[in-house]
């Protein structure tokens, strides 16, 4: 049995412990699964990507929206997932921390070079909230962006956005309120902001109550 159809059969968010080699999966594995096995790699542990709700969906398109209309003219690029960072990428491929952030940017082209992949920290990466990914996000994946060196960071919810800036070489985080005027600058790419009226909008209208900032 292939490592993907082990990935497939696998119910669990992970593999199981006892599958996984003493030392950890690594990016040379990952490319082996094939693009049909959507995983995240972190510290050589895949972890599954389930499907996300249509609140999900809607977030992140809605920021890559944003942030692509924005982008147009400059020399910086939008990605939204799925879109593989290797954020510790290593010549003989044999890095283990691959992700998949809902929304990324990233504005030096030779991160980009192979084609595959953003080999790197992006510039400002945004996580859509989830109770599956709640503890990847707040956990792993926060430290991780930020030893990788990821400028900006943000986790949005459904009531709050959680913003990270990296100074020095740890995040500072601001914690934003939200409700249907609120508007967040982003500070790795100056004079850009997210409008979330039509964000909050949606939340609002599934009865969602918000408070301003």
């Amino acid at each position: 049995m292939t490592d993907a159809q082990k990935l497939h059969e696998e119910n669990r968010p992970a593999f199981r412990r006892e599958n996984i080699p003493a030392q950890g999966y690594t990016y040379k594995d990952y490319l082996a699964w094939g693009e049909d096995v959507r995983v995240e790699l972190i510290d050589g542990i895949p972890y599954m990507m389930g499907a996300p709700t249509e609140w999900h969906q809607w977030v992140a398109g809605e920021v890559f929206g944003q942030l692509r209309d924005w982008l147009k003219g400059k020399p910086c690029r939008v990605y939204i997932a799925p879109f593989n960072v290797r954020l510790f990428p290593k010549g003989d491929e044999s890095d283990k921390v691959v992700v998949q952030p809902d929304v990324l940017v990233v504005c030096d082209q030779e991160k980009l070079s192979d084609g595959r992949a953003c080999m790197g920290a992006p510039d400002f990466i945004v996580e859509v909230l989830s109770e599956s990914s709640r503890g990847k996000d707040f956990g792993d994946k926060r430290n991780h962006y930020e030893k990788a060196g990821v400028r900006e960071y943000w986790i949005v919810g459904e009531d709050r956005v959680y913003k990270y800036i990296l100074i020095d070489g740890i995040y500072q985080e601001t914690v934003y309120r939200l409700n249907a005027d609120s508007k967040i600058y982003v500070d790795a790419l100056p004079r850009c902001s997210i409008d979330f009226r039509e964000i909050i909008g949606l939340a609002l209208m599934s009865g969602q109550q918000t408070v301003e900032h």
